[in-house]
């Protein structure tokens, strides 16, 4: 096949569609193996800031992007540079609806874009998590309104994105990279071009079954979060420390792996991967009551900490309606700028509701960024001694490697902790 000769040469053109968390990563990886690389992105901002060698990710450093411009790459917001690649990766975001459905917009779109363009002997790879049966039943017709036949004329696809942002061990290039065809030649394909830019590359008998092992890896999680989230707020009760528990049961050897608790999911994946597979149940008569229930739980801690904060108010003579709060670390998890799905949008939300006024602080989130389902427009705040005296209460939704927690608790009233960010004892602070 002329395609796998280009593929060894790296002489292959591999275009990127979405140059987010997981689109940017495999520019770079793609682009150091030493392919030429077309970067895609309907963001001019995003563009803008990759042509000037500037990121826009925290975790990947701006010295990166610089770099690229020694190679052979190219970053555009025109579909037209479809045409000039060999394989096309395809890095959307797959969202849910209000509905709790999968929103297949940003899919449909990406495919409609590229028709025009699109010629006989390429590759197309969706990345983007999604239920079992998108690449071939979605995606796929799609593609074929270009009057091309998949299979035949192109091939395609699956191979689910496994990025964890700010995971110094755990990077793109060393984690295995599962990979599904609709047919052996597309597999083929796929598997050469992967194995050009990553360690290690898993093949699968099916983009069905590539589909279903990253919805299998992200349900994993979620059930066993809910679980311990769910143990958290009944050990509460019974004036146990569930990080005590944990950390007794993680000294057995085996038959145990430690999830923790939190103040809900956040990221692009466990929140809402889930309810992909949960969609898709039901069309073959099925509810997914462990997936479900789990999605129940997980969706309930938000409201859960700021129960746990009005209660400690209301022991201290003092309403939630009117007392100033502050979140103390707005992305999803610690040392990082990724807000996707990130519990301190709820949590703020459910304050604001409930009568509060709110601030926050992240030292790696200076501005909160529009999002498809909140607008709070706040910027982070200075976290001085100042600031700490103002509020009412502080309420630790994510920890961060950065920040004093003694010096908070020292200075603050009320702290509500839902991370175990804070390791010490101190009547100030409750557990959440």
């Amino acid at each position: 096949m002329d395609e796998l000769k280009r593929i060894e040469s790296k002489e292959a053109v591999v275009g990127v569609v979405g140059l987010g968390y997981v689109g940017l990563p495999l520019v770079l990886l793609a682009a150091e193996a030493g392919f030429p690389v077309v970067g895609l992105d309907i963001d001019p901002e995003k563009v803008k800031k990759l042509k000037a060698g500037e990121s826009y990710i925290k975790h990947i450093p701006s010295d990166k992007i610089r770099r690229l411009g020694t190679r052979k790459f190219e970053v555009t917001t025109d579909f037209a540079a479809v045409g000039k690649c060999d394989a096309v990766l395809i890095c959307v975001p797959t969202p849910l609806t209000h509905h709790m459905e999968p929103d297949m917009r940003f899919i449909e779109a990406t495919a409609r874009a590229m028709v025009p363009h699109l010629r006989k002997g390429q590759l197309i790879v969706l990345e983007s998590t999604t239920y079992p049966g998108t690449t071939e039943e979605f995606l796929k017709p799609l593609l074929e309104t270009s009057g091309l036949k998949a299979g035949t004329d192109f091939f395609l696809a699956f191979s689910p994105e496994r990025e964890d942002p700010g995971n110094p061990t755990f990077h793109t290039r060393v984690i295995p990279k599962v990979v599904g065809g609709m047919d052996e030649h597309s597999l083929r394909f796929a598997v050469a071009l992967y194995g050009s830019i990553v360690d290690a590359v898993v093949p699968v008998s099916s983009l069905k079954v590539a589909e279903s092992c990253k919805l299998l890896e992200n349900i994993y999680r979620c059930v066993n979060i809910a679980m311990v989230n769910e143990l958290k707020m009944l050990f509460d009760r019974m004036g146990i420390d569930v990080w005590e528990v944990i950390r007794g049961a993680s000294t057995k050897p085996f038959g145990f792996q430690p999830f923790y608790p939190g103040p809900g999911l956040g990221g692009h994946c466990i929140p809402i991967d889930p309810f992909y597979l949960s969609w898709k149940a039901k069309e073959y008569d099925m509810n997914l009551n462990f997936v479900e229930l789990a999605g129940e739980v997980n969706v309930g801690m938000p409201y859960y900490v700021v129960d746990r904060l009005q209660a400690a108010l209301n022991d201290r003579g003092k309403a939630l309606k009117g007392t100033t709060v502050l979140i103390l670390g707005a992305a999803y998890k610690k040392n990082i700028d990724d807000m996707r799905e990130s519990p301190a949008f709820k949590v703020w939300e459910v304050l604001e509701a409930r009568g509060a006024s709110v601030c926050y602080h992240d030292p790696f989130v200076p501005k909160l960024p529009h999002t498809r389902k909140y607008e709070l427009m706040a910027e982070s705040q200075p976290l001085t001694r100042e600031l700490l005296r103002e509020v009412d209460a502080v309420v630790i939704v994510t920890d961060h490697d950065s920040v004093d927690y003694r010096f908070v608790v020292e200075h603050a009233p009320l702290v509500v902790d839902s991370r175990n960010a804070v390791k010490f004892a101190s009547p100030k602070v409750v557990k959440a």
